[in-house]
């Protein structure tokens, strides 16, 4: 069961009417306890917002718990925008559980039940085979991981339903944003009103005097955007390539890297991206926030494609069990299109279902976004076309392979110590050592 619980904050109002008031205050700091019983702080806060003032409502964030959110909200909603903060649950690091499964409205309970009991069967076989081949390529003192490893690749077949629970942290502006936008998701709509209808009763709670921005939002008229994706179809992973790569210092190979606060001109060159990827990596690819991406309703680019990871390919029995699990749950997924639409339909979804995007990458952005994915120790899938990324700019830019490297390499080359930052979590492989075009996982 969805449920959104928001912890202490201060008055949101009184924060923005008051940082408001100070803007015009010759008399110093407008404190917020001074704007609480203000007789103007009403019409003056919906004024603000209703002129478009919104870094005032921008000052005051919210740090909710969330519990039995489905993976596929989480990816069209919360985590489709720059502007929040999250931690939730890993499905690479920790095993997933039955009961945690989304029954979308309107479906017979019982078929989606047994829809779920087979498809976490077959995750747990999965676990089970994949742990001897998982425990072959990695390092001695490794080894003791493979179960996590084999997770981490058997998850593929669980379905976008599968919920979970986290920290998220987003200001009232956003906060808003989510309740006009709720009715216009492509997919899990019913699941986005109630979480909406959630927010904007815990934002009355925290401060009444919301209710008309509240109002505002519910019945603004927002309209998904529409992409002709197809446009794209000639682009190939890496085009629209301007400006100067980065000159790495210590501003980007440092542990609180610098570059994200002391902007240098390679944030005005960057590149644009059509990729297709799965729903899991895109979901790990979301979190780099000034990566900006479009994702067209699932829909419009549905295709019964799906992602195999290299080491599944390569062990016959694995594979075998993966594929027909994963056109089990496709067979299941196109019944159910039919029985209660595709908004509804998506939690049966695979994580392995590959979908495209259009992202666009500034270069300063993009060297720590290479950074986080080129580690050994990042998801493969997204760690390959990372690592495809960097190989097709450097055909046009000729240092970009010398420019978008592990945080291992850079922190090599500046001489910074440890080399790995990673501590125990250790890859186990010196790829500072190795030259671009040596790069390889196992895993």
């Amino acid at each position: 069961m969805l449920k959104v619980k928001f912890l202490d904050s201060n008055s949101p109002s009184d924060v923005a009417v008051s940082s408001a008031r100070t803007c015009y205050s010759g008399k110093g700091l407008v404190t917020p306890e001074e704007s609480s019983e203000w007789k103007r702080k009403p019409d003056l806060l919906l004024s603000i917002f209703k002129s478009g003032h919104h870094t005032t409502l921008q000052h005051t964030h919210i740090t909710m718990t969330i519990e039995g959110i489905s993976r596929h909200l989480i990816w069209r909603l919360l985590h489709s925008h720059s502007h929040y903060n999250s931690e939730q649950i890993s499905q690479r690091y920790a095993k997933m559980r039955l009961e945690n499964m989304r029954v979308p409205k309107g479906a017979d309970k019982s078929e989606w039940n047994e829809f779920y009991n087979s498809v976490f069967a077959d995750y747990e076989k999965l676990i089970e085979l994949l742990k001897e081949p998982i425990e072959n390529v990695l390092p001695k003192f490794k080894k003791g991981e493979a179960g996590k490893k084999a997770q981490e690749l058997a998850r593929y077949v669980l379905p976008q339903g599968t919920e979970a629970y986290m920290y998220h942290t987003v200001n009232i502006i956003t906060i808003l944003r989510y309740i006009a936008t709720a009715k216009a998701l492509p997919e899990a709509k019913e699941e986005g009103l109630n979480f909406a209808n959630q927010l904007a009763e815990n934002l009355l709670k925290v401060d009444p005097q919301l209710k008309p921005l509240i109002d505002f939002a519910k019945e603004h008229k927002v309209e998904f955007p529409t992409i002709d994706i197809e446009k794209y179809s000639d682009k190939g992973l890496v085009f629209d390539v301007v400006g100067d790569l980065p000159k790495i210092d210590n501003s980007y190979s440092g542990i609180l890297r610098t570059s994200q606060t002391f902007f240098d001109e390679s944030m005005l060159g960057g590149f644009s991206s059509k990729i297709k990827l799965s729903l899991s990596a895109d979901s790990q690819n979301q979190r780099h926030r000034r990566s900006l991406g479009v994702r067209p309703p699932l829909q419009k680019i549905y295709k019964k494609e799906f992602y195999t990871p290299e080491i599944i390919e390569k062990n016959s029995e694995v594979l075998k069990l993966y594929r027909e699990s994963l056109e089990r749950v496709y067979s299941f997924f196109e019944d159910q299109v039919q029985k209660i639409g595709f908004s509804e339909a998506v939690y049966a979804l695979p994580n392995a279902h590959l979908i495209e995007i259009l992202e666009r990458n500034d270069f300063s952005s993009f060297q720590h976004k290479s950074q986080m994915r080129l580690c050994y120790n990042a998801q493969q899938e997204i760690y390959d076309i990372t690592y495809k990324q960097v190989q097709e700019l450097a055909k046009v830019k000729e240092s970009a392979d010398e420019v978008f490297l592990p945080p291992c390499s850079i922190r090599s080359r500046d001489k910074i110590y440890p080399i790995c930052p990673e501590g125990v979590r250790f890859c186990g492989v010196k790829v500072w050592k190795l030259n671009f075009s040596e790069f390889h996982r196992d895993i």
